[in-house]
């Protein structure tokens, strides 16, 4: 189910003079016990609301005095959400005879052309008060006081979203609630420009069209209804921009270590935070510990609570990263298996997360998985996978893509790879763009193929304003899988001391002995490490130079080696613990070869 919450002005929506008609009660109602929940949204004074409308109960939360009061009919507890009106400026109002005049708890309302009085008396007091109309009726408001704010505090109490919200209305008033929500309705009998800024119009007026809306989110959850306005545009295909639907998507997002895949997925992951959408992050080697707009539960030294990780997500606006570093290897699919479920079940509880991302996919979901708890990408809202080799997923996994992000110099190979093991036929590539000048930082070429098209798309992706620190937690401190360790064999392989950090690393460095710190020296076994496994171009350039230098003794270069090291990964006092089990995978790198 995508849309969870119905939002509905009153006054010309689903009443008629005050009245709502009982085939729109009854079609609430139905729509109430599909689990759906439903905001009554209106600038009438509660009491005056209570007064004419005997089904307030219906609903499960009342937003009343445009945005100023929420009230949940359950409790019968009603909030303000807003200072009270300045006396002073009611009483000038009243001794004006301004007339009708209704003060509500933080609203003051009257009818045109009463509100050349109120402007005055709101320039000549020297009050910061907004005056919001609708259909000739005159509101006063502090700032920031609107149908949306309102509405944003009922789906706070909630634990909704807009992003799984209809809203539903018909007057000026209603514009900033209808855009906030992810599909914006508008009444046969609305205003032409809500009607030109609502995703759908419908064709009957007040109660029967809001009744009809409520028929059709049963039937269908409004599937035929575009909301494309909501596409994340992540980049440009020649003039045109690039962009994926936010609901419904499965994404995968591959290429070979180093080419970009991190690039690609924080970019997406940046346009959704702006946006406001809600995502959970499975990190199995805490790439994002240090990403913006997300809290951590996990760190090297403490695996994450599934509970911990539920509850967090019940509050909509905030997203999670689900750092697995300090979970054994072995024991991380497990873990993932006990968490998407349950990520399912909140989805279809609250409407959110809006999207699952899984990093190092095919560690949770490999290609041995035989069963996957998500039938359809919308079981999580949206899904995305970021792998080196699609065709290491698992095959439940791989149908439920319908977007292949491939990164790197050939993204051709990774879209036939994912063609092969899905058997499909690898789409055309497109030609690559040419540089954009017009961006003010980095770009990169990936190829966008959604499945099933004959050609895939050549983008110039934009990436997103914040730059992670790229791996350094996972690399200074945490546990590096086997294949990607360093091992000090000696010259003539007689050890095997595994570095599964760049911490550990500087420890097993500083111990051994002269010969076998020469022998992976000369060989350039530590520069070649860093720019392969630990991704660090930068550093692994400076580490050369202490390599190719055949005139400093070996203390000399192991100090220098430590130095460029720490000043680049701040790096613990305290040796880092460690999981004996770790060691129990079968792929290693004798002689620092790092493979990927």
């Amino acid at each position: 189910m995508r849309y969870h919450v119905l939002a509905c002005d009153f006054d010309e929506t689903i009443a008629h003079e005050g009245r709502v008609e009982e085939e729109t009660v009854t079609a609430l109602e139905r729509l109430s016990r599909s689990g759906r929940r439903l905001v009554l949204v209106t600038g009438r004074e509660l009491d005056d609301l209570l007064r004419v409308f005997t089904h307030v109960d219906l609903f499960d939360m009342v937003v009343a005095e445009n945005g100023g009061v929420v009230y949940d009919p359950a409790r019968r507890d009603r909030r303000p959400l807003a200072d009270a009106p300045p006396e002073a400026f009611v009483e000038r109002l009243r001794a004006q005879g301004v007339r009708p005049l209704g003060v509500g708890s933080v609203i003051v309302a009257t009818r045109e052309p009463h509100d050349r009085a109120v402007l005055d008396a709101i320039r000549e007091l020297g009050m910061e008060m907004q005056v919001v109309y609708n259909k000739g009726a005159v509101m006063v408001l502090p700032p920031g006081v609107n149908k949306a704010s309102g509405l944003a505090e009922a789906l706070r109490r909630l634990e909704m979203s807009p992003h799984s919200t209809v809203a539903v209305g018909d007057a000026e008033n209603d514009h900033a609630m209808l855009s906030m929500c992810e599909c914006a309705v508008a009444v046969a009998n609305a205003l032409d420009s809500v009607k030109e800024h609502s995703d759908l119009v419908l064709t009957e007026p007040r109660g029967r069209g809001v009744a009809a809306l409520a028929a059709s989110l049963l039937e269908s959850d409004l599937a035929e209804v575009s909301t494309s306005r909501h596409d994340l545009h992540f980049g440009t295909a020649g003039e045109r921009p690039s962009a994926i639907a936010p609901y419904g998507t499965s994404v995968v997002v591959a290429g070979p270590s180093g080419s970009g895949k991190s690039t690609a997925a924080t970019a997406l992951l940046e346009r959704l935070g702006e946006a406001g959408y809600q995502y959970c992050v499975i990190d199995p080697e805490g790439d994002y510990a240090d990403f913006g707009g997300v809290t951590v539960f996990g760190d090297p030294t403490r695996g994450p609570s599934v509970d911990e990780v539920l509850g967090a997500l019940r509050d909509p606006g905030q997203s999670v990263a689900v750092n697995l570093l300090a979970v054994p290897l072995r024991d991380r699919p497990a873990f993932f298996a006990d968490l998407l479920p349950r990520l399912v079940g909140l989805r279809a509880e609250l409407g959110h997360p809006d999207w699952v991302v899984v990093d190092e996919a095919h560690h949770l979901m490999p290609v041995e998985l035989a069963q996957l708890p998500v039938g359809v990408p919308t079981d999580v809202g949206s899904l995305m996978m970021v792998t080196v080799h699609p065709e290491t997923l698992s095959p439940l996994a791989l149908e439920l893509v319908d977007t292949v992000v491939a990164v790197g110099d050939e993204p051709g190979d990774t879209l036939d790879a994912f063609a092969s093991a899905t058997g499909r036929t690898a789409p055309a590539l497109g030609e690559a763009p040419g540089t954009d000048e017009r961006q003010g930082s980095i770009v990169s070429d990936i190829a966008v193929w959604r499945v099933g098209e004959e050609k895939a798309e050549r983008v110039l992706l934009a990436p997103g304003e914040a730059h992670r620190t790229r791996h350094r937690r996972k690399y200074a401190t945490g546990t590096m899988s086997p294949d990607k360790s360093f091992y000090f064999t000696g010259p003539e392989g007689r050890l095997r001391l595994r570095a599964r950090n760049l911490h550990s690393f500087l420890e097993l460095a500083d111990g051994v002995d002269d010969d076998t710190w020469t022998h992976h020296l000369r060989r350039h076994d530590y520069s070649r490490w860093l720019r392969e496994a630990v991704g660090d171009a930068e550093l692994a350039d400076l580490v050369r130079g202490v390599e190719d230098d055949e005139d400093r003794a070996a203390a000399d270069s192991r100090d220098e080696v430590a130095r460029l090291v720490d000043e680049r990964y701040t790096l613990p006092a305290e040796p880092t613990r460690h999981d004996p089990d770790h060691d129990d995978d079968a792929r290693s790198f004798p002689g620092g070869e790092a493979r990927s």
